[in-house]
């Protein structure tokens, strides 16, 4: 007690020398966050920046998180698995190098794996032979039971072979990296190997994979020189292995890889004006119907290329109709709305309608539809001297989309809509004075064409050719006629069609009415074994769950 007396005094004084020779608890040698408020930010904000994580290492991560994605794919016999591993590709792309694969590579492959060889291809397309196998995959190949050592009676470790899908989806990875690289040579190289490990394999599993394979193939062979439309392109060289795959696919009922090679045949065909071929490919094949909606939507656009191309506009009009309908609403499919609209503008404009102004207005379109704007204006007015003028300037623009013949092809379109519009301006105009305001070179050219406008019905009026003019009928009530029924039925069969396909569309659970039927199974098998027992007189007062005394 008397050598607690000085220490409370002191304590009471203030005197703040006594806290220092304290001795320290054991608690104390640990490290313990300061007081210092600001002293701690600090140190957090260190921390953080310390600990922000590479884009390499995170890219690797992101390779190998998709593996688990794969293996549901293959145990649950679900492709949708599969589609969202594709699906990050998009993402993994930015930071896509040969030493990130080769990483990727290197710690998927254990160094005593049967599947080295397929290893060594992968890292050989991005130029990193040297890379050996197996490093991360070290510390799992050493984590084995003793028990199971000592029973086979060596200390071998256990190697899990790696599944098809997950190789082909690194090669995958690699065609992507050789075509942002423009290493199309040795990309179509690459893929030549890939598409005939993947022709080896009959996995349903790999039908989504090898899809892109073949995407990524044929787009290989586009920018390889010479360039398409000449018959010395690669492009042309790979129809065969291209009708080949799709022959395979049908028999194996395929549909992801059909959908997607007889698009790529449509596309082949047309960028070399094939348009016969291409015709005859639709005509003996069948599109299939559950077919990923990206395929159908440019299944469709292509078609209505085609159909365009042999004068049949309104099938035309149909299919690019569906193909913009379908097209994906967000940023990534920018490219297809854009031709897509373009080529259903000028079809719109060849079968005599002109297009909704609001379309122009969007603003995913706006710029890359100004030259269409324009040609739109001249075709709408009928001036024949302002749609030569459009042409002129943005005939670059035009060859570039693929549409400048089907442009050439509106000069008469042109020319009738003038003639509309000045039947219904004037009651009665002089051929003379129609073949000033539409520039023609004379007067028996301008009796011609109005000729042809009447007949063809474009315009309801007479032509009198002795005294040289063309008079006008009046014009009749639309809303008497049957085209505004004819048109609100074919916008009721276009939303039914639409439903129709979007419950096509939908997708359930594997296998999930064999759950639900075994289910019931079971239900019936305890009901039967109840009902014997009750007969037979097994069952007691506590198993009826009821007392029985009453009755």
């Amino acid at each position: 007690m008397p050598s607690k007396t000085p220490h409370n005094n002191a304590a009471k004084d203030g005197d703040d020398s006594m806290t220092v020779v304290v001795p320290p608890s054991k608690s104390s040698k640990q490290p313990a966050p300061s007081t210092d408020a600001e002293g701690d930010v600090a140190m957090d904000v260190d921390k953080t920046e310390e600990e922000k994580v590479d884009p390499a290492v995170q890219a690797v991560a992101d390779i190998k998180a998709n593996f688990a994605l794969l293996d549901r794919a293959v145990a649950l016999f679900d492709a949708r698995f599969s589609l969202r591993a594709l699906r990050s590709i998009s993402l993994i792309r930015k930071h896509l190098s040969p030493d990130v694969i080769a990483q990727a590579i290197a710690d998927t492959f254990p160094a005593t794996s049967a599947s080295g060889s397929i290893a060594k291809s992968l890292l050989a397309a991005v130029g990193r032979e040297d890379v050996a196998l197996g490093r991360a995959a070290g510390a799992e190949m050493e984590v084995d039971s003793d028990a199971k050592a000592a029973k086979n009676g060596t200390s071998k470790k256990e190697v899990k072979e790696i599944i098809p899908e997950i190789d082909v989806f690194l090669g995958i990875l690699v065609q992507v990296y050789l075509f942002d690289a423009k290493k199309y040579q040795q990309g179509a190289d690459f893929s030549k190997y890939l598409s005939d490990r993947i022709q080896t394999l009959n996995r349903r599993t790999l039908d989504c994979l090898s899809a892109k394979v073949y995407f990524y193939f044929s787009l290989f062979c586009e920018y390889i020189v010479p360039l398409p439309p000449s018959p010395e392109s690669p492009i042309v060289a790979i129809r065969p292995t291209l009708l080949a795959v799709l022959r395979t696919a049908v028999l194996r009922k395929d549909t992801d890889t059909q959908a997607s090679v007889i698009v790529l045949l449509l596309r082949n065909y047309l960028l070399t004006s094939h348009i016969k071929q291409a015709d005859l490919l639709v005509s003996h094949t069948q599109f299939p119907e559950n077919a990923a909606n990206n395929q159908v939507a440019r299944f469709l656009y292509y078609l209505g290329r085609i159909r365009a191309i042999q004068l049949r506009y309104t099938e035309a009009h149909e299919h690019l109709t569906a193909a913009t309908r379908k097209a994906p609403s967000s940023g990534c499919a920018v490219g297809f709305s854009q031709t897509a609209t373009k080529l259903l503008l000028v079809v719109e404009l060849l079968m005599g309608d002109i297009p909704d102004r609001a379309t122009f207005r969007q603003p995913s379109l706006e710029d890359a539809l100004h030259p269409y704007f324009l040609l739109v204006r001249a075709v709408r007015v009928g001036n024949l001297e302002d749609f030569e003028t459009t042409i002129a300037d943005n005939a670059d623009i035009f060859k570039r989309d693929g549409t400048y013949t089907l442009i050439l092809r509106l000069r008469q379109n042109v020319i009738k809509t003038g003639i509309r519009m000045m039947s219904l301006s004037y009651s009665r105009i002089s051929l003379r004075d129609i073949c000033i305001r539409l520039h023609l070179g004379s007067e028996e050219s301008a009796e011609y064409i109005v000729a042809k406008a009447i007949r063809d019905g474009v315009i309801e009026a007479t032509l009198d050719r002795e005294k040289g003019f063309m008079k006008s009928k009046e014009v009749g009530d639309v809303y008497a006629t049957r085209e505004p029924g004819e048109a609100f039925h074919d916008r009721i069969r276009a939303c039914l069609a639409l439903h129709d396909e979007s419950v096509k569309a939908m997708r359930f659970p594997m296998n999930q009415h064999r759950l639900e039927l075994k289910n019931a199974q079971e239900a019936r098998e305890r009901e039967r074994e109840m009902a014997k027992e009750i007969q037979e007189g097994d069952l007691d007062d506590d198993d009826l769950g009821g007392d029985l005394d009453g009755m």
